[in-house]
């Protein structure tokens, strides 16, 4: 039993130190299992995403961008300040006596400027499209998170699988090493086949240790948004490189003939363009508007006295006046920019076109990949594994019937043990592609808060 396990250990010492990814797969287990495993992941995973979109600093800077240019609409959309004028009209430069000529005064005046047209209600409008982008740009963000989170976590859950079939390779590997000492302490081993083994330990830890640096690495990544104190807690993380995606293939059954316009057109970065369209349009209203006469009115009052010329005291003087600029030539400013705001909503809409067919054909890319990785899931599961099993029993029955060489079996099991660690990394591939699909499908399941500001004066 014991030389069993050893030339097993030996095998799969081999076929970890000779395939190039780090990564192995648990045995197979029952659905009921890894439903559970899968669901207790997916938790964890979403606690992780919200808490992470809670601490985004980015998240927060879209918010107050989007609040700031609120403001800044409800500001433009009032009337300009109006003017006080104060002054001295006909004063002798003689004498310069307020009370020796009748056309002497002393004026206040008061001025106020109208915008044209509906320019006032224009600008708010456009403000708060413009805010509109910026808060679903808030959206894009948090896909941008959610993604990118998703894919550290799928990616740790895979080395995490990898560094437990290295471990027990290592345990099965060091009572090989105890059995062959033994045996060479009676004569019955050579030292070559002694130090082979304690060489192969020796590369099997350093495998360990290149596990678990680029574990510490992944988990050093999502500090980026759940902070470095959150490193302290990490060694108790269980990831998975398997997630439940029915909410994502939901929306893929709604989409017909690979046409995926309409669940695109929900995607933030799209309705960021859209946001854009509609400011642009209302940018074009404002334009015309600058057809429109500007209107202002001024009211002064004139304090008199000196006396008239039949000696009674003069009375003081009350003027009002209405200013009206009328653009009569409009062919190198109003027509201009005009034409230029209009020019800007044919290039908003021709974004959204070219957004919407690199989004579309980006998602019938990963599906086809998503089709293939499945197809070949299915193969390994039907054929290959079920094959390099059999090879292995079968090399393994002919070595105990001396009709096949031991570099026989190492040869077998190097080879279904490859065949195990390609299958856990087309898991890992496809759990990839439907993330990638979520964040253009926008198919995530978090939930959070708005973002929480403060002013400058609220922190004085």
């Amino acid at each position: 039993m014991k030389i069993q396990q050893c030339l097993l250990a030996l095998s799969i010492s081999a076929a970890v130190l000779t395939t190039t990814p780090l990564y192995a797969g648990e045995p197979l287990v029952n659905e009921q299992t890894a439903g559970s495993v899968v669901s207790t992941s997916e938790k964890t995973l979403s606690q992780l995403i919200e808490a992470a979109l809670s601490n985004d600093g980015t998240r927060r800077q879209y918010y107050a961008e989007a609040q700031a240019m609120r403001e800044t609409g409800k500001a433009s959309a009032t009337l300009m300040d109006p003017k006080l004028k104060f002054g001295v009209t006909g004063l002798p430069t003689d004498s310069f006596a307020f009370d020796e000529d009748p056309m002497t005064n002393i004026s206040v005046g008061l001025m106020q400027q109208f915008n044209r047209g509906d320019t006032s209600d224009l600008n708010d409008r456009k403000a708060s499209q413009q805010a509109g982008g910026l808060e679903v740009k808030v959206s894009a963000r948090e896909l941008e998170v959610a993604n990118a989170i998703t894919q550290i976590w799928l990616e740790l859950g895979y080395q995490q699988v990898a560094n437990k079939v290295l471990l027990e390779n290592r345990s099965l590997l060091s009572e090989m090493e105890r059995f062959i000492q033994t045996n060479y302490s009676i004569g019955k081993s050579e030292a070559q086949d002694l130090i082979n083994a304690q060489l192969q330990v020796a590369k099997l830890d350093e495998k360990i240790q290149a596990n678990e640096q680029m574990q510490q690495r992944l988990k050093a990544q999502l500090s980026e948004w759940l902070g470095s104190d959150w490193l302290i807690n990490t060694d108790q993380l269980e990831a998975s490189n398997q997630l439940d995606w029915r909410a994502l293939q939901d929306i893929e059954n709604t989409a017909s003939n690979s046409n995926f316009y309409s669940q695109l057109n929900q995607n933030p970065a799209v309705r960021m363009v859209d946001s854009s369209i509609d400011a642009r349009r209302t940018q074009v209203d404002i334009a015309r508007e600058s057809y429109a006469p500007q209107f202002g009115v001024e009211v002064m009052y004139a304090y008199r006295q000196s006396n008239d010329m039949r000696g009674q005291p003069a009375s003081d003087l009350v003027s009002a006046y209405i200013t009206m600029d009328i653009p009569l030539f409009t062919g190198n400013k109003q027509d201009k920019n005009l034409a230029a705001a209009q020019y800007q909503v044919g290039a908003a809409q021709s974004q959204k076109d070219t957004l919407l067919k690199q989004m579309n054909a980006k998602v019938n890319a990963l599906l086809v990949d998503k089709n293939n990785l499945t197809q070949r899931l299915e193969r390994f599961e039907s054929t290959l594994l079920p094959q390099a099993d059999s090879r292995v029993k079968a090399t393994e029955r002919g070595y105990q019937n001396n009709t096949a060489q031991f570099n026989d079996v190492i040869l077998a099991t190097r080879d279904e043990l490859a065949l195990k660690l390609e299958f856990q990394r087309l898991i890992t591939d496809l759990n990839l592609v439907n993330n990638n699909l979520s964040a253009l499908l926008n198919s995530y399941s978090y939930q959070v808060d708005k973002p929480e500001i403060t002013t400058t004066s609220e922190q004085q």
